[in-house]
């Protein structure tokens, strides 16, 4: 999560820009999309807290046209928001009724990047109006000069400001608000630890991998997480391009991939939403559960309940918590606690070996599967993850097929 300020002419904070970054170290805000401003709301209301980032200020977040047409809920309320409409939007009949909807549900409008021409009809909505002072062939004076006559109730704010004389000229411009380098570069908000949301996600992992869990219990667990909801139809319709219609739910999304494909998929989803590892540390993860599951099948052991405990371990090691920590907080068989927790029963024994095996002991695992039949199948469980990762992180260049349901 990036946080930015934005200042008043007596160089104040006045209010935070929220912004989506896709690693601990980045700064750079990746502001296109869906799925970024999912991300951002998730964060923002339920990871950290609104109040955590912004006190009392102003939050402003980045929209696309997906919540302004009401395609995705809005997942707040209206106080200290402010909805910045980016400058990609095409703005049409169904984007001004939409904005109009909100502004009416007490909703404050923010229009970014504005230049003359695709967004005037919103111009009348807006509350604040943000000017690239950086722009290429931007008239910025002319710009907030036809603001402030026609609509003098906008705020203006101007935003990319790299230097010291920028800044002045957006003061001697009548420029209310100021947001750029030059005041503060964007901060990166870190959380360490598990916050209820994620405590939750994790919780929703565990059910997944449930053995019992049947088709209408997945459906429904998933259902409860617009943001997973939406991730999980844009892979879907991207691995199945093929269809004369766009699947609209996640029931329609189950039965066309498979009860294992989905939860498989949402399971990678909510692993790489709670952890910011690396891809390799989620292919290491995910390799680990599904080796726990192939050896535990041939254990006569159930290969789903495996899987969990595999999955369960990784993603104490990608969070930084204890196992035994983990499983305290989760809705745990006590065959699975006893697992993570000290590595004992047959679970125990399964992860164990496939824990020594990842260590480069490979003794245990030669014993259940032999030498040859214990590197078949860790290359195999790699290839599996590495499939399940293109199909549910890169879904534009997805196969069409689905990634193979597990038995």
């Amino acid at each position: 999560m990036g946080r930015q300020a934005i200042y008043d002419r007596l160089g104040d904070v006045v209010a935070y820009e929220l912004l989506f970054r896709d690693t601990a170290g980045a700064t750079q805000a990746a502001r296109r999309s869906a799925d970024a401003t999912s991300r951002v709301i998730v964060a923002a209301f339920t990871d950290f807290g609104l109040h955590e980032l912004v006190g009392g200020r102003a939050c402003f977040i980045n929209i696309t046209r997906e919540f302004l047409v009401g395609e995705l809920p809005i997942p707040f309320d209206s106080n200290q928001t402010v909805l910045e409409i980016i400058e990609t939007v095409e703005v049409d009949d169904a984007v001004v009724a939409g904005v109009e909807e909100l502004v009416g549900r007490g909703f404050t409008i923010a229009l970014d990047d504005y230049t003359p021409g695709g967004h005037d009809r919103l111009l009348p909505l807006a509350t604040y109006v943000k000017i690239d002072v950086l722009g290429n062939g931007v008239d910025v004076a002319g710009i907030a000069r036809r603001c402030r006559e026609e609509h003098p109730n906008v705020q203006l704010i101007a935003e990319r400001l790299e230097t010291e004389e920028q800044l002045h000229r957006a003061f001697d411009l009548g420029f209310t608000l100021f947001q750029g380098h030059v005041l503060g570069r964007p901060h990166v908000v870190s959380m360490v630890g598990l916050s209820p949301a994620r405590l939750s996600r994790l919780r929703l992992v565990s059910a997944l991998a449930a053995a019992e869990v049947d088709f209408d219990e997945v459906v429904t667990l998933i259902a409860t997480d617009p943001v997973l909801t939406y991730r999980l139809l844009q892979a879907t319709n991207s691995a199945a391009s093929g269809l004369t219609a766009r699947v609209s739910s996640i029931r329609e999304a189950a039965v066309l991939l498979g009860l294992p494909t989905i939860r498989h998929w949402v399971t990678l989803m909510l692993v790489s939403d709670l952890a910011e590892g690396t891809e390799s540390q989620l292919v290491a993860t995910m390799t680990r559960a599904r080796m726990c599951q192939t050896v535990a099948q041939r254990l006569d052991i159930s290969g789903d309940v495996a899987f969990s405990v595999g999955l369960l371990s990784g993603v104490a090691e990608l969070i930084g918590q204890p196992p035994a920590e983990l499983a305290q907080q989760l809705p745990l068989s006590e065959e699975v606690s006893a697992a993570l927790a000290d590595g004992v029963g047959r679970l125990g024994h399964v992860l164990k070996v496939v824990r020594d095996y990842e260590n480069g002991d490979a003794v245990g695992l030669a014993g259940i599967l032999n030498p040859g039949g214990a590197v078949k199948a860790y290359l195999a469980a790699m290839s599996w993850c590495n499939e399940l990762m293109g199909a549910t992180t890169a879904p534009d260049e997805a196969r069409t097929s689905p990634a193979p349901a597990s038995t």
